[in-house]
């Protein structure tokens, strides 16, 4: 689990082809939770990651943009 798509499945290339074609969306999928608790659940881990992620990321750019500064 790498992001907050958790819940949706990523289809292949051929399945993204066949799916131009499957207009009453029988070829639809997602990823299956044994309760809708633990879905919210895992839905919401991931976006925390992602925002903690996106937060160590900002304050890297952060100190950089300072270091360079100082090194004038």
């Amino acid at each position: 689990m790498s992001d907050s798509t958790f819940l949706f499945a990523r289809p292949s290339f051929v399945e993204g082809m066949a799916r131009l074609l499957d207009f009453g969306g029988s070829l639809s999928e997602f990823n299956s939770s044994l309760t809708p608790e633990q879905a919210d659940c895992l839905a919401l881990r991931m976006d925390w990651r992602l925002i903690g992620q996106d937060f160590q990321e900002a304050v890297s750019r952060v100190m950089a943009t300072q270091a360079a500064q100082e090194g004038r």
